[in-house]
């Protein structure tokens, strides 16, 4: 930790046997040890071989992400856990209308369309809907029998029926894009796997848009195809990405969020007793549990100088959301879980122009469902040890792949 660190591109050449991200969290929940230990920023090996920087540091991090220096686009550099798909570099582009990999100006011709939808405004429009969906979802948990799945009967339903219906897709097409997810969002899929995920996803889609476009409804996909600066691809191409993100990362919010708390009786009990904290404890586990796990990772477009290192032209840097948001820069006493806490400026919705486009309407379902879920169990508890829940660690967003609970 107190070695001279290396400051250009020609000093990394030299170093052998340079870190990789870890994949392993400590305790479950709690990033490696390793990634709070370091500087703020150091040396990293990527997935494909390169070597590049680790931003851990809030401020780095901040101002790593804030920077129009470094680009999003992904054809342009090395990804953390996994190489960078070959079709991506090859075609320069995540696909059209995939506005997460895009800069500027294309990033905000895309994202400009859909702002509207996603006011605060519009948001909390949808609440009343989202509290009778919880409520059903929470009748399908104690129908479930004990003892239940909670991703499954719970977490997993909630987000994928508000995006659903958001966007005009048919819910009961649900196990082809959580499918199609699942794959694309895997650390050690193939590119071949990540052709064909993509494909059938895209396919589906732009079948959709076309029906859409033939019979349209109230409902986003719907909308935009009245946009005429968009055409079928990049509306399939938004649609995907709202429809992947508006439920994976919610899904494991509730999930991962439901095992803290489980883990630290305290917490919960002071959640039971006074509801009105549920605001702020979200916040907090937004920051606490950070599962947007290895990513996001930027590509210097020129020389840039970060926490007093020079980035090089063409380096990738890779920014740890976990690692940044418990710098005791940003919280103090940043490793313990407090529902209390005062709301704080994590990144666990990232930051500068590519900040979650949907975080107002995550919160929206993270308070009903942790509210939800307090009410009707009042004696939720895990149904296995800990050591039994099987962890997301081969995914890039960050959770439990099931969640075993009684009552």
């Amino acid at each position: 930790m107190n070695a001279p660190m290396p400051t250009t591109h020609d000093d990394l050449r030299d170093l052998h046997d340079l870190p990789s991200y870890p994949k392993e969290r400590d305790d479950y929940i709690n990033p490696a040890r390793a990634l709070l230990t370091g500087p703020p920023i150091s040396p990293l090996r990527f997935a494909g071989g390169s070597t590049g920087w680790l931003v851990t540091g809030y401020h780095e991090a901040r101002e790593v992400l804030r920077d129009p220096r470094f680009s999003a686009e992904r054809w342009r550099g090395d990804d953390t856990m996994r190489p960078v798909p070959e079709s991506v570099r090859r075609d320069r582009s995540s696909g059209a209308g995939s506005f997460l990999a895009m800069d500027a100006p294309q990033h905000g011709h895309y994202r400009g369309q859909l702002t509207r939808y996603f006011t605060v405004r519009r948001m909390r429009e949808l609440e009343a809907r989202i509290e009778d969906i919880v409520a059903d979802q929470l009748d399908a948990l104690e129908a479930a029998g004990k003892p239940a799945d909670l991703v499954r009967h719970f977490a997993l339903p909630i987000p994928s029926l508000v995006i659903c219906e958001m966007l005009g897709v048919p819910y009961e097409e649900r196990e082809l894009f959580q499918s199609v997810a699942a794959r694309l969002l895997r650390q050690d899929r193939t590119d071949a796997e990540f052709v064909a995920a993509k494909t059938e996803l895209d396919t589906f889609l732009r079948t959709l848009v076309e029906a859409k476009r033939k019979d349209p409804r109230d409902d986003l996909i719907s909308l935009l195809t009245a946009v005429d600066e968009l055409d079928d691809e990049e509306i399939g191409g938004i649609a995907g990405l709202l429809l992947i993100a508006g439920h994976e990362t919610t899904t494991n919010m509730l999930s991962l969020g439901t095992f803290a708390l489980l883990r630290d009786p305290e917490q919960l009990e002071r959640l039971r007793a006074d509801e009105s904290l549920l605001p702020q404890a979200v916040e907090e586990l937004l920051r606490y549990l950070s599962i947007v796990n290895a990513f996001p990772v930027r590509i210097a477009l020129e020389d840039v100088v970060v926490g007093g290192v020079t980035v090089t032209a063409g380096q990738s840097v890779a920014v740890s959301v976990p690692a940044a948001n418990r710098d005791p820069a940003l919280v103090e006493d940043p490793d313990r879980l407090d529902v209390g806490r005062p709301r704080s400026s994590h990144l666990a919705f990232g930051y500068g122009i590519h900040q979650c486009l949907g975080q107002h309407l995550a919160r929206i379902e993270l308070v009903a469902g942790y509210r939800g879920l307090l009410r009707r169990f009042p004696g939720l508890r895990l149904a296995v040890p800990p050591e039994e829940v099987r962890m997301r660690s081969d995914m890039v967003i960050y959770g439990a792949h099931e969640l075993p609970v009684t009552w």
